[in-house]
């Protein structure tokens, strides 16, 4: 790969870490193959990553589909050559008490958070491992733990660890490096927006909640550029928590 500039697709490109993650890797030089629902933050991604100097295919479309994941990889392969990087960085959230969890919701829920992730793993990882590549997952604090109010959004991140966790075991013996981030809250739209229960009980929120507030894309996007990095060669199977500490104990 001497010489040779690297692609990195990343899904959820539209904004918030996946945005931030685009930026961090163009200002290093690398192509960027974008993904997300939202077509118009998709086209402001694509001119700040233009702006910082990198090239830039847009893709929209929904992650939850395999044909989509499918259709992704293929088209970054088609036209760059191959792919160095893949971020399954989109994702969706919400709260409710569990007795009103409907089927709907939970339904979304899996198909954006764990399918997109699991289609898009299994259309990737081929390619990653032709260029001894990097496939960088983004995980949660709440799938490393319980959380009140968040039972449909915990066990699809939980899902992700797994994920990550059993591909890492599965091609330990390629030249792939598949690693997880797992955040806990992070100053995005994704949070911004979210709305708690309005009768929460905060006693019971308290122990998760942090003491250090909440981070920044920015902050993701660092790490996320370390595990690509040559520096993160011998990461394969970890979950990074970011997570200002809120599953240190």
């Amino acid at each position: 790969m001497t010489g040779q500039t690297k692609v990195a697709v990343l899904t959820g490109a539209g904004g918030g870490i996946g945005r931030a993650v685009a930026l961090r890797l163009a200002a290093d030089g690398t192509t960027i193959v974008g993904h997300d629902i939202d077509v118009d933050g998709l086209a402001e991604t694509g001119d700040a990553v233009r702006s910082a100097g990198a090239e830039f295919l847009g893709c929209a479309g929904d992650i939850s589909q395999r044909a989509e994941c499918h259709s992704l990889v293929a088209s970054a392969v088609e036209k760059f050559g191959g792919i160095d990087v893949f971020g399954c960085i989109a994702g969706i959230s919400n709260a409710q008490h569990f007795a009103d969890l409907d089927e709907a919701t939970w339904s979304k829920m899996m198909s954006v958070n764990t399918s997109g992730v699991l289609w898009c793993s299994q259309a990737a990882i081929p390619h990653l491992i032709e260029r001894n590549g990097a496939l960088i997952n983004v995980a949660s604090n709440a799938g490393l733990m319980g959380q009140a109010y968040n039972v449909a959004y915990t066990a699809t991140k939980a899902a992700v660890v797994a994920i990550t966790r059993s591909t890492a075991m599965e091609f330990m013996k390629s030249s792939i490096r598949i690693n997880a981030i797992a955040p806990a809250g992070v100053d995005t739209p994704l949070t911004q927006n979210f709305k708690l229960v309005d009768d929460a009980d905060w006693s019971l929120i308290e122990p998760y909640a942090g003491h250090r507030g909440m981070s920044k894309a920015d902050d993701i996007a660092g790490v996320f550029a370390f595990l690509a990095s040559d520096d993160a060669r011998s990461m394969h199977g970890a979950i990074v928590a970011t997570d200002l500490g809120s599953t240190a104990g």
